[in-house]
């Protein structure tokens, strides 16, 4: 079992001056996850490297059993400071992939044409594709081969547009991902603030936000043929 991690490299928080990146716990949570099952897990980012972590994810509020033991885990500390770049990826060597979330997603991953390929090959081939708070923005400019979009008509979930009024980043993102994916045609719902709640529709895999990240990350195991 091979399952894809995509994790952004963009840090800067808008124009606030301020740094960004992924979350700490929507990566770890579902990393341990899928180590557990016993999966072979490969991690990318656009650059490729050290992918940049969100410093407010490394607060203590918010650390939680699985950033413990990450940090305590000298080996997926290296594995994570070596990520492979996206460019060099292809869906066919994996039988799902997963996006943990955090703001930078929003800029770069939901842009990037390489993302954007790999994620509607992945749909194209019927694999599991999960994506985490934030992360859902990835399916910003992704289409099914019919041409619409990805999201049409698909139960979805992700960061709400209250959870981010409530990080006061409403006017700093460069889109809401509540209102993208309804926009985007997506049958979009969502449990209450900071509460686990996670949407499955066929192979797609959606998380509200951080409290969602193992949930998610089980579930997309679950899809996966054994």
């Amino acid at each position: 079992m091979k399952i894809l991690m995509v994790l952004t490299s963009h840090d800067e928080l808008g124009n606030t001056g301020n740094k960004t990146g992924f979350w700490l716990e929507e990566f770890a949570a579902p990393y341990y996850i899928f180590k557990e099952a016993g999966a072979e897990v490969t991690l990318v980012s656009p650059k490729g490297g050290q992918p940049p972590l969100d410093p407010k994810s490394d607060e203590p509020d918010f650390q939680t059993a699985a950033t413990e033991r990450f940090r305590a885990d000298t080996a997926a500390q290296q594995a994570l400071a070596n990520t492979l770049k996206l460019a060099d990826i292809q869906e066919a060597d994996f039988d799902a992939v997963f996006y943990p979330g955090g703001h930078g997603p929003l800029w770069d991953l939901a842009e990037d044409p390489k993302s954007i390929a790999l994620i509607e090959n992945f749909y194209a081939a019927d694999k599991p594709v999960g994506a985490v708070c934030h992360a859902p923005g990835i399916f910003r400019h992704t289409r099914r081969q019919d041409g619409e979009y990805l999201v049409a008509g698909k139960g979805v979930t992700g960061f709400t547009n209250t959870e981010e009024a409530a990080v006061e980043l409403v006017e700093v993102v460069p889109f809401l991902v509540e209102d993208m994916l309804k926009e985007n045609g997506g049958n979009y719902s969502k449990g209450g603030d900071w509460a686990p709640y996670v949407v499955v529709d066929g192979k797609l895999v959606t998380g509200q936000n951080p409290a969602s990240s193992a949930e998610t990350a089980e579930t997309l195991m679950g899809l996966i043929p054994v």
